[in-house]
């Protein structure tokens, strides 16, 4: 039986629902509705007679339902005009899910009868509310005895990418925390992450997310989390129990643990697609304003269907005011922006003074967060590596392609490989940004892993059942003459020394180094670079039953990571270097940089045109002469001889990969390889 409710006028914001002393307020954006209706829910899941909003003001309704208490579940309804053409989809049979609920009744599944519209493109009369998610009206508070949060100097900042589930599934851990919030903050889960040195963990996407149509036909599953369908509630397939409760306690395990957390987080679109998809949320609620569109059709610059309208103010509103939450509630300490020049575009086109970016930038809060841009989409001008105002980082794929590039052993490279070495000055220059801001990456998730990366010249991505055809076609890999697994030791022996020339490049580097969670653990995904949809073992990081190959790779990379850390953090020159000729910092006196020759004498010009040159070396000197480094780069497998620099007294190894050995005050250099001594 219906229950009567009484309704007092409420509160335009703050926009959700809210408890107050007396019920519940709720605000909701949907400006072009001519009637917006709450849908509440018993303890059986029975819809209840609609209650008609009855304020609305500058495109909000709001009202105060009377009685109502934590944890209630509801919906929305919206009527209006359904006409396609005009952008214009409401459907009073489609229950909407609050785009500002902080918890959601169970994970969001396609089915056919979300949709707004049926086949032929007439309104769809399906009431959809057996197939969609409830919001649960719910206050989330911080704690207040939370643990502080981690202090971390930038130039000792090192990301970690961790997915959760990835990461925790097969730990030797209890099965109830496999694959959850939980489990990343297990006692095997933080004694991984505190062995390897780094800094901050950036968790790949938390925000609930649902598995794209294509997909649920095909009978895969979106495992990557970039689908999103709140901006505001945690993903619940990664909780024991309590998702929201969860995802607070694994950020505070890490913090105790010493971690600065980051977010990677999907402003760019929706799970809700393409228009003859899902209507659960926002497309029912305002489409015409929360999607970017032109001449009747979405642009779809992010190639998922739709895309945000990060121009309009309730989209900058609603951006925002997820981010306040995920870093003042949720308690994270910055955020990672996929697809991130949909978040600088104006009406279309890219701008580092568009409104988004600058009200992050001008907030108290968010502006000192850890602030890291993917610099692209895939819409006109959609490349803007080095484009974002100053507060940001952008990931740095020039850095990618040139250090793959080196390594294989491509002609010519030396002149590039210098300059990202010394933090990619051609995109972020001298005076205007910090080397620092170019965040540097050899692999990420969307591509090979590292040890694929020098195990398959051809991408192997079949179980994705698109033939084949989905991900980079040229990946700059190198597999030393077998396609994937080998029993030939001098082949394993190669891949080894490569993927840890790779990381000591990644670690020496000037900027902030990304390193892909399970490159530690020398996993492979059998040359499947877009495992975007492998929710299994394919992905899914195998800690114990390993091999003697794999176990050797991984205490190889594992001590590479866990040295070059240790040096980074204590010689910070490693990371950014200031000289002379750089104006951005005040300083009465400058490090020094000096390049090298295989002779360990001045590179000339006729060395930096030397196409056929493998081998560049640099000294490394901080400005009050407390630190001095030699560090060498060798790409190519033949032998030669390096005589150590004239100022090398004292010198000591500080790390080397294994084809050095040192006599009479020369470098023996037998292969490829990196070496570091230091004074």
């Amino acid at each position: 039986m219906n229950q009567a409710h009484q309704i007092s006028n409420g509160a335009c914001f703050p926009l959700g629902a809210t408890v107050t002393d007396d019920g519940v307020n709720f605000a909701v954006v949907a400006e072009d509705a001519s009637q917006l209706y709450l849908c509440l829910f018993d303890q059986d899941g029975k819809e209840q007679k609609p209650l008609p909003f009855i304020n609305k003001h500058q495109g909000i309704w709001y009202m105060e339902v009377l009685g109502l208490k934590e944890g209630q579940h509801y919906g929305l309804r919206a009527k209006g005009e359904f006409n396609p053409e005009q952008q214009q989809l409401y459907n009073e049979h489609k229950l909407l899910i609050d785009p500002y609920a902080r918890d959601l009744s169970h994970k969001l599944v396609w089915h056919e009868d979300q949709s707004a519209m049926n086949k032929e493109g007439q309104l769809h009369s399906v009431n959809s509310a057996y197939c969609v998610p409830k919001s649960i009206v719910r206050t989330v508070t911080a704690k207040h005895n939370r643990p502080a949060r981690v202090k971390i100097t930038p130039s000792s900042r090192a990301l970690y990418e961790l997915h959760v589930k990835g990461f925790s599934k097969n730990l030797p851990i209890d099965d109830e925390i496999k694959g959850t919030y939980l489990g990343v903050i297990s006692t095997a889960g933080i004694e991984h992450l505190k062995s390897l040195n780094i800094t901050t963990i950036q968790l790949m996407p938390c925000f609930s997310f649902m598995t794209e149509r294509h997909l649920e036909l095909l009978e895969l599953n979106n495992y990557w989390g970039y689908n999103p369908i709140s901006f505001f509630a945690p993903e619940p397939s990664y909780a024991k129990q309590d998702a929201v409760l969860e995802f607070q306690q694994m950020v505070d395990g890490l913090r105790t643990a010493g971690f600065e957390v980051i977010l990677d987080v999907v402003y760019n679109h929706t799970a809700e697609s393409e228009l003859d998809h899902s209507s659960v949320c926002f497309r029912g609620l305002d489409n015409a304003r929360y999607y970017r569109h032109q001449a009747g059709q979405y642009l779809n610059y992010t190639g998922c269907g739709n895309c945000i309208d990060t121009y309009h103010p309730n989209s900058i509103r609603l951006i925002c005011d997820s981010m306040r939450y995920w870093v003042d509630v949720m308690g994270v300490d910055g955020f990672r922006f996929d697809l991130g020049v949909d978040l600088g575009r104006t009406d279309h086109d890219f701008t580092p003074k568009a409104p988004l970016l600058q009200a992050i930038l001008q907030d108290p809060i968010l502006s000192e967060t850890c602030l890291v841009m993917e610099p692209w989409d895939i819409g006109p001008n959609g490349y803007q590596v080095g484009q974002f105002p100053r507060g940001f980082l952008e990931c740095n794929d020039q850095y990618r392609d040139t250090v793959r590039r080196f390594w294989r052993g491509d002609k010519g490279m030396v002149p590039e490989f210098a300059t990202r070495l010394l933090g990619s000055r051609d995109l972020f220059h001298k005076g205007q940004k910090s080397a620092l801001t170019s965040v540097n990456y050899i692999t990420y998730h969307d591509g090979y892993t590292m040890k694929d990366l020098v195990s398959y010249h051809q991408r192997h991505n079949l179980a994705n059942m698109e033939d084949n055809r989905d991900g980079h076609s040229d990946n700059l890999s190198q597999n030393f003459g077998t396609e994937g697994d080998t029993d030939d030791i001098n082949i394993q022996q190669h891949r080894l020394n490569q993927q840890l020339c790779f990381m000591a490049t990644l670690l020496l580097s000037q900027g902030t180094p990304h390193i892909l969670g399970g490159d530690e653990l020398s996993h492979t995904q059998q040359g499947n670079n877009n495992a975007y949809c492998q929710d299994n073992d394919m992905t899914w990081q195998i800690w114990q039953d390993i091999d003697e190959e794999t176990r050797l790779a991984r205490d190889a990379i594992q001590h590479t990571i866990s040295t070059l850390m240790t040096l980074r953090k204590t010689y910070p020159i490693l990371a950014e270097i200031r000289l002379e000729d750089d104006p951005l910092y005040q300083h009465t006196s400058s490090d020094h940089i000096h390049w090298l020759n295989q002779h360990s004498e001045p590179m000339s010009a006729e060395n930096w045109a030397d196409k056929e040159r493998h081998f560049i070396a640099l000294t490394l000197t901080s400005a009050d002469l407390s630190s001095y480094f030699w560090i060498v780069f060798y790409s190519s497998d033949t032998p030669i001889s390096v005589p150590f620099p004239a100022e090398s007294d004292a010198l000591e190894v500080a790390y080397q990969t294994p084809g050095f050995t040192i006599k009479d005050n020369t470098l023996q250099c037998a292969y490829r390889g990196v070496f570091v001594a230091k004074r």
